[in-house]
């Protein structure tokens, strides 16, 4: 008789046990899945700077919005000299060898930077910022971006017919600033011209 309590006690702890791991495992309808914490490839320093590269960029376009070639060329010189200062070594630690192809980008976006602050007229200066945003644009995807949204937004007719432009935007609302708010020919009528042609997600 004792052996037979023995055995029912072995059978009933065996299966509380099986019924506490079971229903630790079951998922409750309707309770959202427990995400992988996001582990980001770089330090808080390195997304800092990027932070700062991109609040020039901005500034630049939210000038040229304005059709104001003054606080344009303000907003550049900013931007040129961050570009002096700015250090990615961090990225020679990358094994995938990124560090070549993001230093590259750097370095044209500060020839056009460069190039922006010697123009004269606001049309000059939009066509430098293409040429930044275009280098800017894979130069985040080539680090790898970690922060906030971005869009990567287009208007069809920026310099002419068929003569289309580029920018980045931490918006999706599109606010051109190829055309600006007082554009020569259409005023503030083609502000919101354009479409979102991409996203820059943090990977």
């Amino acid at each position: 008789m004792k052996k037979v309590v023995i055995f029912f006690a072995i059978v009933a702890a065996l299966f509380a046990i099986y019924w506490l791991q079971f229903r630790d495992n079951k998922s409750v309808p309707g309770a959202p899945k427990q995400q992988a914490l996001k582990v980001n490839v770089h330090n808080a320093i390195f997304n800092g700077k990027i932070d700062s590269l991109l609040q020039n960029y901005f500034e630049i376009k939210a000038a040229l919005v304005e059709t104001d070639s003054v606080k344009t060329k303000l907003a550049n010189n900013k931007l040129v000299e961050f570009l002096t200062r700015i250090n990615i070594e961090e990225l020679k630690n990358d094994t995938s060898g990124i560090f070549e192809s993001a230093a590259m980008f750097l370095n044209d976006i500060k020839a056009n930077a460069t190039n922006l602050a010697t123009q004269k007229t606001i049309t000059e200066m939009r066509q430098d910022f293409k040429s930044i945003s275009e280098n800017l644009y894979p130069f985040l995807k080539t680090i790898h971006y970690e922060g906030k949204i971005l869009y990567w937004q287009n208007c069809p007719m920026a310099f002419g017919e068929n003569n289309g432009a580029n920018w980045i935007s931490n918006s999706e609302e599109i606010i051109n600033p190829y055309m600006g708010k007082h554009h020569p020919e259409y005023k503030g009528t083609m502000l919101h011209c354009g479409e979102v042609k991409d996203s820059i997600k943090a990977q």
